[in-house]
């Protein structure tokens, strides 16, 4: 009873009688919600760059590309793969960029110490292998990465690794790391590795290797000079070389046709000389003694008269030839 009023609570009857008209509805409305559980349950969606890995009690049965799948509630489970590039560094961290001393030092061919950045990039190929053929497959491809850095930075001297021989580094070592993968298969792929920073340990070996370095360039600065100075003086020279064989030749020449003159001299005096030997003998004496006394004059006694005459050589020798 409440504020005058009395309620009449159902018999057990009619409670019975209750339950039983409105079970059917109920147990309708349990099979709708539970229907509704398993139908979210078989429908999943793959996103572009995923795989996914469906598996019937734990085993792997197909992969998924992307778009929207069905699958069998409880029985099958669904595992999604990101197959993006991904990528890790070795030698540093990442979100503070400082160094990491143990990967980053590394002893050269030379027996130098040398500090190398690397960074990794890497990508899913075989979503059920990087599932389920090793428990860490990342760091496994860490661990092929370190041992091939260590052993192709090896085999090169210190200044190879700091300058000049970067990009064949990088080359070997990922030739290295990709013959491993094939024999771990691991279910993921190198896409690139490559060399960040490599320098000396030491503030002072750093030092060192700029020195060097300026050096380098200090050469090939004096290279370049002088060849710009042997493309300027060349020509010059050349143009040297053909004045003086050009001078020699016409020397050449012109001492050739004084020795063709001479000989043809030379045999019209002696075809004189055949002639008259005596006048030919005279003659050449006074052009010889001409050539040597030039202001020669010549003294010819009389005999009786005592009187004697100084005569130029000149009308001598103009004589004797007549």
């Amino acid at each position: 009873m409440a504020n005058g009023q009395i309620y009449d609570f159902p018999s057990g009857d009619d409670f019975r009688g209750f339950i039983k008209k409105f079970k059917g509805l109920f147990f309708l409305l349990v099979g709708i919600i539970l229907l509704a559980i398993l139908m979210v349950g078989a429908i999943y969606t793959i996103k572009e760059q995923e795989q996914a890995v469906v598996t019937t009690f734990g085993n792997p049965v197909t992969v998924s590309d992307a778009g929207l799948h069905f699958k069998i509630p409880i029985i099958q489970k669904v595992q999604k793969v990101d197959t993006t590039i991904k990528g890790f560094s070795i030698g540093y961290d990442e979100v503070t960029n400082e160094k990491v001393e143990l990967e980053s030092m590394m002893i050269t061919k030379d027996f130098n110490f040398v500090n190398v950045d690397f960074f990794v990039e890497y990508k899913v190929s075989d979503p059920v292998k990087a599932l389920y053929a090793s428990e860490e497959p990342v760091i496994i491809l860490k661990n092929i990465a370190l041992g091939s850095i260590r052993s192709i930075v090896g085999s090169y001297d210190v200044d190879s690794v700091i300058t000049t021989g970067k990009n064949e580094i990088q080359a070997a070592i990922k030739t290295a790391i990709l013959k491993k993968l094939e024999l771990h298969n691991l279910g993921i792929m190198l896409v690139n590795i490559s060399i960040q920073d490599s320098e000396p340990p030491t503030v002072e070996v750093m030092d060192a290797f700029k020195a060097v370095e300026t050096a380098k360039q200090g050469k090939e600065t004096s290279l370049n000079n002088a060849d710009k100075y042997r493309n300027e003086k060349l020509p010059q020279a050349n143009a040297q070389v053909d004045k003086i064989l050009q001078e020699a030749e016409s020397t050449k020449t012109q001492r050739i046709n004084e020795a063709a003159g001479e000989v043809a001299r030379f045999n019209e005096m002696y075809s004189e000389y055949i002639k008259y030997p005596l006048i030919t003998k005279q003659r050449m004496f006074y052009e010889a003694m001409e050539d040597i006394l030039p202001t020669l004059k010549v003294v010819i006694d009389s005999g009786d008269t005592g009187v004697q005459k100084l005569l130029p050589l000149e009308p001598i020798i103009e004589g004797g030839t007549n």
